[in-house]
């Protein structure tokens, strides 16, 4: 069986292939609990679901707590492969149908699901990332701005940057609390160009670091070269998809240790050397780094420079 469910702020429609099954549950204590109760009643492959902004969390929570095998994922791979199968009407009841059949053809791999420690450390990172957008777009005003408005901009981001070093501390205290954290954090830190930001963001945005091989961690992230080649057409290769968040600090990683990590700096003008294009030659860089980092957490060994192959 494979089970689709659109998330609203009040209601969990389910579908199941290929029985057909179709029925709603209310988004509440109540309905997740009945929800879950009667999906375990059944034998479900795969159980799928949008990211909604949090709608989902604790319907997720709760399967994730049952055994079942639940996953998250991103609302534009949903729509990609609802235009490519020609469904394009849209209700509630038929994109949980659209989901159940993206399980059952797509077969996402589950994420494992993170702590409820985890989750918050999550959510700080998130918060602070949306405390620098803040920053940065009234900087942005502050440019053209006169008078009154200069000096409201002036506090307001002074106030913004002292949230932004009260959620520094809070992200600080929670990874110096767990042991395990503790440990993995200074573990990527070894790295020259590895910093606090990166370091929690990882743990937090990508608990399959250590888990996967070089090639999967790099399509997870979106840092895989992907191909687009059509007849005896070979179109360039790109990166795409993935997790944003973690692809943006492993981005400024790059551009850090391409100046002060000797091996990577070593490997970087290699290829700028060869001709390839500076974007290109970071991109690489990141996905050589994220490869660095995957076999370090996987053999719980801190950096040495002999980890970066010439190739």
């Amino acid at each position: 069986m494979y089970v689709g469910i659109d998330v609203s702020k009040d209601r969990l429609d389910v579908a199941v292939r290929p029985t057909s099954e179709v029925w709603e549950v209310a988004n509440d204590t109540a309905g997740v609990e009945a929800l879950c109760e009667r999906l375990k009643g059944l034998s479900v492959e795969l159980i799928v679901l949008e990211a909604t902004g949090g709608y989902e969390s604790a319907a997720v929570a709760a399967m994730g707590s049952a055994g079942l095998p639940v996953v998250v994922v991103n609302p534009r791979q949903v729509r990609d492969f609802a235009k490519a199968t020609g469904k394009l009407a849209k209700t509630d009841s038929i994109d949980a149908q659209i989901l159940a059949l993206f399980a059952e053809r797509v077969r996402p791999e589950i994420r494992e699901l993170t702590s409820e420690a985890a989750q918050a450390l999550e959510e700080l990172l998130a918060r602070r990332r949306q405390i620098l957008e803040m920053v940065q777009a009234e900087r942005n005003r502050l440019e053209h701005a006169r008078g009154p408005v200069r000096k409201d901009l002036t506090e307001h981001i002074r106030y913004l940057q002292k949230r932004l070093v009260r959620v520094d501390a809070d992200l600080e205290q929670r990874i110096r609390e767990s042991p395990f954290w503790r440990a993995k954090e200074d573990l990527l830190r070894s790295v020259p160009g590895i910093g606090p930001v990166v370091s929690r963001t990882l743990i937090a945005e990508l608990p399959e670091l250590g888990r996967l091989s070089r090639q999967e961690i790099a399509a997870l992230v979106g840092v895989a070269p992907l191909n687009r080649d059509s007849g005896k057409r070979r179109g360039k290769r790109s990166t795409w998809g993935g997790r944003a968040s973690v692809r943006g600090v492993l981005y400024m990683a790059a551009v850090v240790a391409s100046r002060r990590n000797a091996a990577i700096r070593q490997f970087y003008q290699r290829l700028r050397g060869a001709g390839k294009p500076a974007k290109v030659a970071l991109v690489a860089c990141m996905r050589k780094l994220l490869s660095i980092l995957n076999s370090m957490v996987r053999k719980n060994r801190p950096w040495c420079p002999e980890m970066v192959p010439q190739s």
